[in-house]
């Protein structure tokens, strides 16, 4: 049983897919930074000097200045800003993923189109051989 764990854990697939792993997890934190630090600033700029890793409404009834002031109370919240800017994190990574297996699939051999194997008498309607010359069903010659 060990040998065949050991098997399964150093095939291509197993070591693939963990490289794969590694590569999303740091796209992912590539496209967070992205959003953080580039898309959100001009957008909070564009909608009033909003900073939306800032908005939240904590659930105790106290005024907290910023976010960094509900966590260090321990206080609970409701950090909505952080929860767009996670969605909007979600969205770009989609996009991209979607791009790359679109991208992918464009690279990937065709499948090979299936050769028909039977076809239609033309007198009965019944399906023949391709190579057959004439008919099982009744007996008129193939076309």
């Amino acid at each position: 049983m060990f040998q065949e764990f050991k098997k399964f854990l150093i095939s291509g697939n197993m070591v693939d897919m963990a490289v794969g792993f590694i590569f999303g997890a740091a796209f992912a934190t590539v496209v967070k930074s992205l959003v953080n630090n580039v898309i959100m600033p001009p957008v909070g700029k564009l909608l009033g000097n909003v900073d939306f890793s800032q908005l939240f409404i904590p659930l105790d009834g106290k005024e907290y200045g910023s976010l960094e002031a509900v966590e260090k109370a321990g206080a609970p919240a409701i950090k909505y800003g952080v929860f767009i800017n996670d969605v909007i994190s979600f969205v770009i990574l989609g996009f991209v993923v979607f791009m790359f297996i679109k991208g992918y699939n464009r690279l990937k051999e065709p499948e090979p189109e299936a050769v028909p194997t039977t076809k239609k008498c033309g007198e009965c309607a019944m399906e023949i051989p391709v190579e057959a010359k004439k008919c099982a069903y009744c007996g008129n010659r193939a076309v």
